[in-house]
């Protein structure tokens, strides 16, 4: 299943949030199970099957990584579990951090937060060039190394926080 088309949204790294809410109200009126229940056993079993589909879609596409990791998977660029090779230089910065972290832990949090700041920036761009459609191959593979950095960074903002 297509999430892009079942939203009718355009495919892209980022989606209209207010488009997205819209339309998955108007989705979960057409096809919620309920209104299925004097149909036949196939027939609900498919407006189950699509409302499933509509809720998973309407998850992934209010959270911006989850859009991007959707986005690069649907454009072929990015594999089910895919595991990933981070730069040397990504990876030693990530080890002075997790030093830092016995030593100073707000400090660390303030680092891994500027970083993601800077990487979210990056999205951004990325982002604005691909609706103007300047975007290319390279961009979008650099698209999917922030994607990376970022889902590490976050398995050590989660570490912070336990």
């Amino acid at each position: 299943m297509n999430y892009f088309e079942l939203f009718e949204i355009p495919a892209g790294p980022s989606v209209d949030k207010a488009i997205v809410s819209r339309n998955y109200l108007q989705l979960q009126k057409k096809y919620h199970p309920d209104f299925y229940t004097g149909a036949g056993e196939m027939e609900q079993e498919d407006a189950l099957q699509l409302s499933a589909d509509i809720n998973k879609a309407y998850k992934i596409f209010q959270h911006p990584d989850k859009t991007i990791e959707y986005f690069l998977k649907y454009s072929g660029l990015m594999e089910g579990e895919e595991k990933y090779q981070l730069p040397n230089d990504f990876l030693m910065e990530m080890m002075e951090i997790n030093e830092m972290l016995m030593e100073d832990p707000e400090q660390s949090k303030k680092e891994i937060l500027s970083i993601e700041n800077k990487l979210n920036s990056e999205i951004k761009n990325i982002n604005d060039n691909y609706w103007i459609g300047v975007t290319d191959g390279q961009s979008l593979q650099h698209l999917k190394l922030i994607y990376f950095k970022k889902k590490y960074l976050q398995r050590i903002l989660d570490r912070l926080a336990d």
